[in-house]
């Protein structure tokens, strides 16, 4: 579990040590509405937000700060996940199946909140999925930016589902790269 995580915040380590923080801050309008570095800082709220949770007993990933500073530095982004990561090192199988309270709003139209029991694995779990999604949106951005150094340095991984990873794996159709060691 653990062990996974950290490989889905090392990927976002690599990203931002080759992004520009031009390139990072940029919104690549019409076709998307944040930059790579809202992206980044919206994964690190989430993170974040089990931190804080396992503290007080509460996750809330409603309740966060846009803007800022996370979204236009690459290297305040690095040193947060560096945080995230030496947290992530830090915990024990207790913590990792503490039930806690998830609070979480449900509707578009209106407010709605609703509270549900949680574990702070099973929240690790959505919160690398949900990062992988994002990263996903960083590459697409990346792609429109055009910028050649970074989407070649992307890891060859970077936004993509550890499942469909395992069937691109099993069909001998995934490129091994230096970023990320995968074994068969």
């Amino acid at each position: 579990m653990i062990t996974s995580q950290l490989e889905i915040i090392k990927q976002g380590q690599r990203y931002l040590n080759t992004v520009s923080k031009k390139d990072y801050s940029a919104i690549m309008s019409p076709n998307f509405m944040s930059s790579a570095g809202s992206h980044m800082r919206h994964i690190i709220d989430h993170y974040l937000a089990i931190m804080s949770g396992l503290h007080n007993e509460v996750i809330d990933y409603d309740s966060r700060v846009r803007g800022g500073q996370l979204e236009s530095s690459p290297q305040l982004a690095i040193d947060k996940l560096n945080e995230i990561s030496m947290w992530l090192k830090s915990l024990c199988e207790d913590e990792l199946s503490k039930m806690i309270i998830l609070s979480t709003e449900v509707s578009v139209t209106h407010k709605n909140v609703k509270k549900v029991k949680t574990s702070v694995a099973r929240e690790l779990v959505f919160a690398g999925s949900h990062a992988v999604h994002h990263y996903a949106m960083i590459t697409q951005i990346s792609f429109a930016q055009q910028s050649t150094l970074q989407t070649k340095a992307l890891p060859e991984c970077f936004g993509l589902a550890s499942a469909t990873a395992t069937f691109l794996r099993q069909n001998d159709v995934l490129p091994r790269d230096e970023y990320l060691v995968i074994s068969k």
